[in-house]
């Protein structure tokens, strides 16, 4: 007797998502923005909790751990992945792209240009790694040439993020020491740098003037996104299927964090990848 698949298990067996990755709950900002402007789209979500966080790590390692998790996601057949970590945009996305046969999208590319559009003093707060690799200030002055850019990078907010302690008074004063150096500049315009930051913004607009435009990249990357699908003919026209979330490290944990951002209580799974944790 032949297997009869119900409806919703016959859509899930002809969906072909998009995978989505980062070092923690960072890229859920890009998630949140792949809801907002692709809702027929379902995804695949890989934080690599574990290793969190990328920005101190060096660029042989983080070209490792893209790889490791590109080589996971081709084998469950994503038809695109976003790279929603700019460390590893910074470092790897050249690299990988020329590696695998899918698009590959990451998020300094579209973030620093609508930077570039938007302002003229510009800020950015990344990991280490990015400023170091100095990314966002050669996409920013390429794309405006009389931009003014200055870089700072903020090595304890990721864990600040990761570790659920944004409510702690300490968080502030951090913020504000990073954040001084670019408003003594009298920027306009405010990039993140990490996907992760976004999720401070309640605290930076305490003290930010309200003149100063905030980027943020996980919208950018996510309209560039829609554009790749259409282009390709592979966008989604039927209904999208629940996000798959999957860590390296502490499903719980990582569900418990990113309760404060999605509004659904999350199935989140342990895989290790084959990768040295």
């Amino acid at each position: 007797m032949q297997d009869r698949f119900t409806p919703r298990q016959q859509l899930q067996a002809e969906v072909t998502r998009i995978g989505v990755f980062d070092s923690g709950v960072g890229g859920l900002t890009v998630l949140q923005e792949v809801y907002r402007q692709l809702p027929h789209e379902s995804v695949l979500y890989f934080g690599d909790t574990a290793r969190v966080p990328y920005g101190t790590r060096s660029a042989a390692e983080i070209i490792q751990f893209t790889r490791e998790t590109l080589d996971w996601m081709v084998s469950q057949r994503v038809k695109m992945a976003i790279m929603a970590c700019n460390t590893s945009s910074a470092l790897a996305l050249e690299i990988v792209r020329s590696e695998y046969d899918l698009p590959i999208l990451g998020v300094i590319l579209p973030g620093a240009r609508a930077a570039a559009f938007q302002g003229q003093r510009i800020g950015v707060i990344a990991t280490p790694a990015t400023v170091q690799s100095d990314a966002y200030l050669h996409a920013i002055q390429e794309a405006n040439p009389h931009a003014e850019v200055w870089q700072v990078a903020c090595p304890e907010f990721v864990p600040i993020i990761e570790n659920n302690r944004l409510q702690e008074p300490a968080t502030l004063e951090i913020a504000k020491q990073y954040l001084q150096p670019l408003l003594d500049r009298s920027i306009d315009t405010l990039v993140y740098g990490c996907t992760h930051y976004p999720h401070l913004e309640p605290i930076l607009r305490k003290f930010v003037p309200a003149n100063v435009r905030f980027i943020n990249p996980a919208i950018h990357v996510v309209n560039a996104a829609t554009k790749e699908l259409n282009l390709l003919g592979i966008n989604s026209n039927i209904e999208a299927i629940p996000t798959k979330f999957i860590v390296s490290g502490d499903p719980q944990q990582f569900a418990n964090l990113a309760a404060q951002w999605l509004p659904t209580q999350l199935v989140v799974e342990q895989i290790a990848l084959g990768l040295r944790l």
